[in-house]
């Protein structure tokens, strides 16, 4: 009995973190949208998926994504620096005049700057 009550605990501090970094990655882009998007306000039924981590990202990618932006964003945006080892990364679903759109933003370990995004 002691022991599935461990288990329930562990389960429940796992979902708690995991929740945690989603919200501190959603916020963070959330500012980097409103900071850097064309029209932020026509922007609508932003969505987000689940929160990932990558490996397969290297310097040469984040440099090609970087100088060429994407679609309904500003350019020369100022990126978080790069950091060693895994990045995480944050799919953004919205609807811009009438189609459904998607970003990938690519962040920081943790969680405070978007570095990359496409």
């Amino acid at each position: 009995m002691k022991l599935s009550r461990v288990y329930i605990i562990i389960g429940i501090s796992l979902l708690l973190a995991s929740c945690g970094k989603q919200y501190d990655a959603e916020k963070t882009v959330e500012a980097f949208v409103d900071q850097y998007a064309e029209n932020a306000a026509a922007l609508r039924g932003i969505d987000f998926a689940d929160i990932g981590t990558t490996r397969h990202i290297n310097d040469s990618l984040i440099q090609v994504m970087r100088h060429r932006g994407a679609p309904l964003f500003k350019k020369g945006i100022t990126y978080g620096q790069v950091p060693e080892g895994e990045l995480y990364y944050l799919r953004m679903r919205f609807i811009h005049e009438g189609d459904t759109l998607q970003n990938t933003f690519y962040l920081n370990q943790e969680l405070t700057e978007v570095v990359a995004f496409k």
